[in-house]
């Protein structure tokens, strides 16, 4: 996007929490913003200068929607690569390129893609059907993935005996080795048209084990030098291998011995990077939109250290949602709340975020903790 003296055209394909935010850093910048998503009441509807209600999946729409725009970026996988690849020949510019879309969105391409590149990862198996699973008994425990459409915990399941595998998967899938995990880690890295890259501080991710969701992060995480150079290493290396640029979130378990694992990554902005809207000097999403303008990558480094907290649908209520402890929360002094300005609620659903920003580690677990038992999402 050499041109800065027009605006640009750019194309968001999916209007959630990840396009709103965008959109919101977007107006910061001279360019003309258009999403593309099927309900037209979504969260990042009202911030663009065109909407377009369409199937992000769908052939027809993805490349009506495409032509005639500068650029494209996504803000989730599950978009329709063929048309994105028709778009990228004609010269739409597309972040990231579709040929990474294509490795990524496909679990069985993406761990095939780490043993090629020789990235670490746990070992795998891939198979087609639950009779294929059945005959894979002496490799648990392990952990079942479809190979697409899955994501926040679903399309995963654990299985560690025989009688688990009933649980599985009759579609393909990958049969993943388990990690004895000692931290879950995500590393951001932006890397522009030039090659060069920028790194953010490793966040340390920790799930909540009914929903497999993110609860909350801590930033910067407690890792040792040697572990954190390995991060580091081994985040660059598979970035830098799909030679396109973009924003990625490198989601990496390490062990208690201090290994390495890449667990998946995903080729846009993420929920692992919220809280550098805040804590950051350039926000996750400040940085993508510098990667598709073409202007210099901003500073990752963070002001604060800081814990994000994500506010999810409660159980047991399903229906126009009304936020409980709003008001406390905001009486926090560090706090930043982010509602993603979703009409409905349900158990587990992604509403919102918290932020907060302390140099007191004990601080922010205080803080987040609080947060957790005082903001909920209700009907």
């Amino acid at each position: 996007m050499q041109n800065h003296s027009a605006s640009p055209r750019i194309g968001i394909l999916g209007g959630g929490q990840l396009g709103r935010m965008l959109l919101q850093a977007a107006a910061n910048y001279a360019m003309e913003t258009s999403v593309m998503e099927g309900d037209p009441e979504c969260p990042a509807a009202h911030l663009c200068h065109r909407f377009v209600k369409g199937d992000i999946r769908n052939f027809d729409d993805v490349y009506a929607f495409g032509k005639g725009l500068d650029a494209l970026t996504i803000e989730i996988e599950n978009v329709n690569v063929e048309a994105l690849e028709k778009l990228e020949s004609e010269g739409v510019k597309v972040f990231p390129k579709p040929a990474v879309l294509r490795i990524i969105k496909n679990k069985i391409r993406q761990k095939e893609y780490y043993r090629s590149h020789d990235i670490p990862t746990a070992g795998f198996i891939v198979t087609h059907n639950l009779d294929e699973l059945k005959g894979q008994e002496d490799f648990l425990p392990a952990v079942h993935k479809l190979a697409e459409g899955g994501y926040d915990g679903r399309g995963v399941q654990i299985i560690r005996t025989k009688q688990d595998m009933e649980r599985g998967f009759q579609e393909p899938s990958v049969l993943e080795k388990m990690v004895t995990v000692h931290k879950e880690i995500a590393q951001m890295v932006a890397i522009n048209e030039k090659g060069e890259t920028a790194l953010y501080p490793p966040v340390e991710m920790v799930f909540d084990p009914h929903l497999n969701m993110l609860d909350f992060q801590i930033c910067p995480a407690e890792l040792e030098t040697k572990v954190l150079w390995k991060i580091e290493a081994i985040a660059l290396s598979v970035v830098r291998n799909f030679k396109s640029p973009g924003i990625f979130a490198v989601e990496l378990l390490v062990d208690r011995s201090g290994d390495v694992f890449v667990n998946e990554t995903a080729p846009r902005v993420h929920n692992s990077g919220h809280h550098t809207i805040e804590a950051h000097y350039c926000s996750q999403f400040d940085m993508l939109w510098r990667v598709i303008l073409g202007y210099p990558l901003g500073n990752a480094e963070q002001v604060l250290p800081s814990v994000m907290i994500n506010i999810v649908g409660d159980n047991g209520y399903t229906g126009d949602v009304k936020y409980t402890g709003l008001e406390d929360v905001l009486k926090i002094e560090s706090a930043f709340v982010h509602l993603y300005g979703k009409k409905q609620t349900k158990p587990g659903r992604k509403m919102g975020h918290v932020t907060i920003m302390s140099r007191d580690k004990q601080e922010l677990l205080h803080q987040s903790n609080k947060i957790k038992h005082t903001l909920f999402a209700r009907s």
